[in-house]
């Protein structure tokens, strides 16, 4: 007589995802392989990603991709290897592509908000100091910043308003009659004759006016025509509406003579 193999046939019975294995003559047991789970009879792949996430971090997907196997990926707005995935904040590079004079603020995965700082004024991506500082920011009005500071006039620092008809940097260095000016001991007088005291007049305001008065003391002829403002009959105005905590300045392409 010889023992008879209960496994020797059709894996015993068991399931294909099971191993059949002999234990007294004509009976056997089948046990699940690796990565299943069951009687033996009925073997179901596990999928780790149903008990604590697969061991991934909270923050993380877990995606199946084979018998109790799978591969933990970082959720959007966050990074790692997904295990231990940490949050990215936006506002950590670059100040979150606020300006520099912002304030970045992370609100949701992957958006965050921009406020300009206190004694600055915009939209956060770009933001604007008073007049003053704005001057020496922007090359085409900087070099009237350093001749204001050469003739120590700090006015527009204040609280204003003010508004400003600045020479392009190009003009002041070009004219040959602000060397003379400065060697007269004037050129104060001329820079005075480029700013308006207690009034923030953009560009559209200024459509409407006729002439309005220095803090020189003179007046400026304004005249509108083919869609371009010309000051004294001259100086035609460039660029328009930098607008300021404290007023507003716009470029020129010549130097105003009182």
């Amino acid at each position: 007589c010889s023992a008879i193999d209960a496994c020797e046939s059709s894996n015993g019975g068991c399931s294909a995802k099971a191993e059949c294995r002999r234990t007294t003559p004509g009976n056997r047991a089948c046990v699940c392989n690796a990565g299943y789970t069951g009687d033996g009879i009925i073997c179901i792949e596990i999928n780790p990603c149903l008990v604590n996430n697969g061991g991934c971090d909270r923050n993380a997907e877990c995606t199946q991709t084979g018998p109790n196997q799978a591969v933990c990926n970082c959720l959007k707005g966050y990074s790692g290897d997904g295990k231990t995935c940490t949050y990215i904040s936006l506002c950590s590079q670059n100040n979150g592509g606020c300006s520099e004079f912002a304030i970045c603020n992370d609100t949701e995965l992957t958006e965050r908000t921009c406020t300009c700082k206190p004694n600055y004024v915009g939209d956060g991506f770009k933001c604007r100091g008073n007049i003053f500082q704005e001057l020496l920011r922007n090359s085409n009005t900087s070099r009237f910043y350093f001749y204001l500071e050469a003739s120590s006039i700090r006015d527009i620092a204040g609280p204003g308003p003010f508004t400003l008809f600045v020479p392009h940097t190009d003009v002041l260095n070009s004219d040959p009659r602000v060397k003379d000016w400065t060697a007269k001991g004037v050129m104060a007088q001329v820079l005075w004759y480029h700013m308006v005291g207690c009034a923030n007049l953009l560009y559209k305001d200024l459509t409407a006016i006729t002439n309005i008065t220095s803090l020189q003391g003179d007046l400026i002829h304004i005249s509108y025509s083919q869609n371009s403002l010309v000051l004294n009959n001259k100086a035609e105005i460039i660029l328009s509406d930098a607008v300021g905590t404290n007023g507003v300045i716009h470029v020129i392409n010549q130097v105003l003579v009182p």
